[in-house]
């Protein structure tokens, strides 16, 4: 009976430890809006309709944009 006391004290002396360090530390903030990358435009490949962002896509001939150097060059055959 000696033991099974002397284990709960320890178990709750653990517990209490355990709780206690994590209230100490630091609690993370959420991301602020203001730190996200702005969004940005989107374009249609007149090929396949995928939307891509306009950075990504490559320019044709004709001043359209496509999302692959092979739909681009299918566009202007």
């Amino acid at each position: 009976m000696k033991y099974l006391l002397v284990l709960a004290v320890v178990l709750a002396v653990i517990w209490f430890v355990r709780n206690h360090r994590r209230s100490d530390e630091p609690k993370q903030e959420p991301p602020r809006q203001d730190a996200l990358a702005p969004p940005q435009d989107m374009v249609r490949c007149p090929v396949c309709s995928l939307h891509l962002p306009r950075a990504d896509a490559l320019p044709g001939r004709d001043g359209r944009l496509y999302c692959c150097a092979d739909h681009r060059l299918r566009a202007e055959d």
